[in-house]
Protein backbone atom coordinates (compact mmCIF):
# COMPACT_ATOMS: atom_id res chain seq x y z
CA UNK A 1 0.00 0.00 0.00
CA UNK A 2 2.88 2.38 0.82
CA UNK A 3 4.40 1.67 -2.60
CA UNK A 4 1.12 2.48 -4.31
CA UNK A 5 0.79 5.78 -2.41
CA UNK A 6 4.40 6.66 -3.24
CA UNK A 7 3.87 5.83 -6.91
CA UNK A 8 0.69 7.91 -7.03
CA UNK A 9 2.46 10.83 -5.32
CA UNK A 10 5.36 10.71 -7.79
CA UNK A 11 3.01 10.66 -10.79
CA UNK A 12 1.05 13.56 -9.31
CA UNK A 13 4.25 15.60 -8.74
CA UNK A 14 5.45 14.98 -12.32
CA UNK A 15 2.08 15.99 -13.77
CA UNK A 16 1.99 19.19 -11.71
CA UNK A 17 5.62 20.02 -12.49
CA UNK A 18 5.00 19.51 -16.22
CA UNK A 19 2.22 22.06 -16.21
CA UNK A 20 4.67 24.77 -15.09
CA UNK A 21 7.18 24.28 -17.87
CA UNK A 22 7.36 26.93 -20.56
CA UNK A 23 6.06 25.93 -23.94
CA UNK A 24 7.74 27.16 -27.09
CA UNK A 25 5.41 29.41 -29.10
CA UNK A 26 4.13 27.66 -32.21
CA UNK A 27 4.72 29.09 -35.63
CA UNK A 28 1.42 30.39 -37.01
CA UNK A 29 -0.31 28.10 -39.47
CA UNK A 30 -2.46 29.01 -42.43
CA UNK A 31 -4.70 26.01 -41.81
CA UNK A 32 -8.20 27.23 -40.99
CA UNK A 33 -10.88 29.54 -42.33
CA UNK A 34 -10.15 33.14 -43.25
CA UNK A 35 -12.28 36.09 -44.37
CA UNK A 36 -11.05 38.93 -46.55
CA UNK A 37 -10.90 42.25 -44.68
CA UNK A 38 -9.26 44.70 -47.10
CA UNK A 39 -6.89 45.24 -50.01
CA UNK A 40 -3.63 47.21 -50.13
CA UNK A 41 -2.00 48.95 -53.08
CA UNK A 42 1.80 49.27 -52.92
CA UNK A 43 4.35 51.66 -54.41
CA UNK A 44 6.73 48.73 -54.88
CA UNK A 45 7.50 48.29 -51.19
CA UNK A 46 5.15 50.32 -48.98
CA UNK A 47 1.37 50.46 -48.68
CA UNK A 48 0.05 53.59 -50.41
CA UNK A 49 -3.67 52.87 -50.28
CA UNK A 50 -6.08 50.70 -48.29
CA UNK A 51 -9.29 49.63 -49.99
CA UNK A 52 -12.03 48.34 -47.73
CA UNK A 53 -14.33 45.71 -49.17
CA UNK A 54 -17.68 47.04 -50.36
CA UNK A 55 -20.94 46.45 -48.50
CA UNK A 56 -22.13 42.88 -48.95
CA UNK A 57 -18.88 41.70 -50.57
CA UNK A 58 -17.63 38.53 -48.95
CA UNK A 59 -14.64 36.33 -49.71
CA UNK A 60 -13.65 33.32 -47.61
CA UNK A 61 -10.69 30.95 -47.96
CA UNK A 62 -10.39 27.58 -46.27
CA UNK A 63 -7.04 25.82 -45.97
CA UNK A 64 -6.78 22.20 -44.86
CA UNK A 65 -3.48 20.32 -44.62
CA UNK A 66 -2.80 20.50 -48.37
CA UNK A 67 -6.00 21.79 -50.00
CA UNK A 68 -7.56 25.20 -50.48
CA UNK A 69 -11.07 26.23 -51.35
CA UNK A 70 -12.27 29.79 -51.72
CA UNK A 71 -15.56 31.44 -52.46
CA UNK A 72 -16.58 35.00 -53.22
CA UNK A 73 -19.95 36.72 -53.14
CA UNK A 74 -20.43 40.10 -54.82
CA UNK A 75 -23.94 41.56 -54.39
CA UNK A 76 -24.14 43.01 -57.93
CA UNK A 77 -22.85 39.84 -59.60
CA UNK A 78 -25.48 37.12 -60.09
CA UNK A 79 -22.77 34.45 -60.44
CA UNK A 80 -20.84 33.28 -57.43
CA UNK A 81 -17.11 32.68 -57.66
CA UNK A 82 -15.18 29.75 -56.25
CA UNK A 83 -12.02 27.77 -56.73
CA UNK A 84 -10.42 24.60 -55.40
CA UNK A 85 -6.91 23.26 -55.46
CA UNK A 86 -3.76 22.61 -53.50
CA UNK A 87 -1.31 24.92 -51.80
CA UNK A 88 1.99 25.03 -50.00
CA UNK A 89 3.68 27.55 -47.77
CA UNK A 90 7.41 28.27 -47.74
CA UNK A 91 9.29 30.66 -45.45
CA UNK A 92 7.72 33.75 -46.99
CA UNK A 93 5.52 32.63 -49.85
CA UNK A 94 2.16 31.06 -50.53
CA UNK A 95 1.80 28.98 -53.68
CA UNK A 96 -1.73 28.03 -54.76
CA UNK A 97 -2.39 25.62 -57.63
CA UNK A 98 -6.05 25.91 -58.63
CA UNK A 99 -7.54 22.75 -60.13
CA UNK A 100 -11.08 23.86 -60.88
CA UNK A 101 -13.65 26.53 -60.14
CA UNK A 102 -16.60 28.45 -61.49
CA UNK A 103 -16.94 29.18 -65.22
CA UNK A 104 -14.86 32.39 -65.13
CA UNK A 105 -12.18 30.65 -63.09
CA UNK A 106 -12.04 27.73 -65.52
CA UNK A 107 -11.48 30.19 -68.39
CA UNK A 108 -8.68 31.86 -66.43
CA UNK A 109 -7.13 28.47 -65.66
CA UNK A 110 -6.50 28.00 -69.38
CA UNK A 111 -3.73 30.57 -69.06
CA UNK A 112 -2.62 30.28 -65.43
CA UNK A 113 -3.06 27.70 -62.66
CA UNK A 114 -0.16 28.54 -60.33
CA UNK A 115 -0.43 31.61 -58.17
CA UNK A 116 2.57 32.65 -56.06
CA UNK A 117 2.29 35.36 -53.43
CA UNK A 118 4.56 36.88 -50.84
CA UNK A 119 3.08 35.78 -47.51
CA UNK A 120 2.92 37.66 -44.24
CA UNK A 121 1.38 35.20 -41.78
CA UNK A 122 0.53 35.93 -38.16
CA UNK A 123 -1.59 33.95 -35.71
CA UNK A 124 -4.94 35.50 -36.70
CA UNK A 125 -4.17 37.48 -39.89
CA UNK A 126 -2.39 37.02 -43.16
CA UNK A 127 -1.67 39.01 -46.29
CA UNK A 128 -1.03 37.49 -49.69
CA UNK A 129 0.95 40.03 -51.68
CA UNK A 130 1.22 40.05 -55.46
CA UNK A 131 4.74 40.85 -56.62
CA UNK A 132 5.66 41.92 -60.16
CA UNK A 133 8.44 40.39 -62.28
CA UNK A 134 10.96 42.85 -60.78
CA UNK A 135 10.10 41.79 -57.22
CA UNK A 136 8.07 44.90 -56.40
CA UNK A 137 4.95 44.59 -54.29
CA UNK A 138 1.84 45.71 -56.18
CA UNK A 139 -1.33 44.55 -54.42
CA UNK A 140 -2.45 42.45 -51.47
CA UNK A 141 -5.49 40.72 -50.07
CA UNK A 142 -5.65 40.88 -46.27
CA UNK A 143 -7.45 38.19 -44.29
CA UNK A 144 -8.59 37.63 -40.71
CA UNK A 145 -8.99 34.16 -39.17
CA UNK A 146 -12.63 33.28 -38.51
CA UNK A 147 -12.06 29.65 -37.49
Amino acid sequence: MKKLVLLFTLVFVFVIAGSFTEHEPKDPTIEGTWELQSFYNYDGENVIDTIEKSDGYRQVKMYSKEKIMWTRYVPDDPNGRFGYGSYRVTDNSLIEVIEYGDDDMMKALDTMRNFTFELILKEDTFSQITVDSDGNRTFSENYKRID
